[in-house]
């Protein structure tokens, strides 16, 4: 077997990673996973702006992304990987994720950077719902509360008031959809063993993606500038690299340390809006922004706080 040679920097830097403290490595692994789901959502964008439909660029993340995976699930124990007795789950998580992604794909390209992230933010709340619902879990009133505040946040950034630009409601939806489909993704994790193979996940999610999408996305197909084929292949390659960074890092760190890492992306969204598109988020993004986030992390805090004691 080959083993790394001590003097090549990759070495020297996996060294360093690995002496550091537990928490600031998984923060390190979370901050280049949330630049890099930022960078995604400019991808799309891009492309929306140059006229590539949403839903088109959703069939090609999964048609590349499998490109990417297939070679790696044959690599790490070849395609018996696939084989599994929960494949209800695996249905009903790829068709409300994969319904999801493309309706978020549709909401980015409509509705300023800035806007589309503080909504994205509402995953954790959405998740709360279904942990009470679904998993039948003892929600006290303070998450309750924290929940709907985080939602009235959402109402806020909706802009109320005749003196404003009202944002579009579809797109708001839309990416509320996807909020939506996040938290369920996460929920129906809990119903999976624990020798379910996370690339056998993934996998299943890029080949439903194209599923899904080829109704809508085959009538719409045209033919992509290199530009464009650039932006697709960032898109497809990147959905791939950045989700195995969010799982190392909840993996290496604990949870409701890394949460205040995620809201980084809002400061990033508004910086590229700024610079890439122009945009200039208003007062009402801010203070709904603010709800949300607030609300979010209040939320990550008292589950943390419940673990330590041992109880919900």
């Amino acid at each position: 077997m080959r083993h790394a040679d001590p003097g090549t920097v990759a070495y020297r830097t996996r060294r360093r990673l690995a002496a550091l403290p537990a928490n600031l490595r998984g923060a390190l692994w979370m901050i280049a996973a949330v630049m890099g789901f930022t960078l995604i959502s400019v991808l799309v964008r891009m492309l929306g702006d140059s006229g590539v439909p949403a839903v088109l660029t959703g069939f090609m993340r999964g048609a590349i992304g499998l490109v990417v995976i297939l070679p790696l699930l044959v690599r790490f124990g070849g395609l018996r990987q696939l084989r599994t007795r929960h494949a209800h789950i695996h249905a009903l998580r790829v068709g409300i994720g994969a319904t999801g992604m493309l309706l978020g794909y549709y909401a980015i390209t409509k509705l300023p950077l800035a806007d589309v992230t503080a909504i994205s933010f509402t995953a954790p709340l959405f998740t709360v719902i279904l942990a009470a619902t679904i998993l039948r879990e003892k929600v006290g009133w303070r998450r309750w509360l924290a929940t709907v505040v985080g939602f009235l946040g959402v109402l806020v950034i909706l802009r109320p008031g005749a003196d404003v630009t009202v944002l579009p409601l579809l797109p708001v939806l839309g990416m509320l959809a996807m909020a939506f489909a996040i938290a369920c993704a996460v929920t129906l994790l809990k119903f999976f063993p624990e020798g379910e193979s996370q690339l056998s996940m993934l996998t299943w999610f890029m080949a439903g993606s194209v599923v899904i999408a080829s109704p809508w996305a085959i009538p719409l197909w045209q033919p992509f500038t290199p530009a464009q084929w650039l932006m697709l292949a960032g898109v497809g390659v990147s959905a791939i690299v950045f989700q195995w960074m969010i799982i190392k890092a909840f993996r290496t760190a604990e949870a409701s340390f890394l949460a205040p890492f995620d809201y980084t992306k809002l400061l990033l969204a508004i910086a590229l809006g700024w610079a890439l598109f122009g945009e200039v988020p208003g007062a009402w993004t801010y203070a709904g922004a603010a709800m949300i986030v607030a609300a979010t992390l209040y939320i990550a805090q008292r589950e943390a706080r419940l673990a330590r004691a041992g109880r919900r």
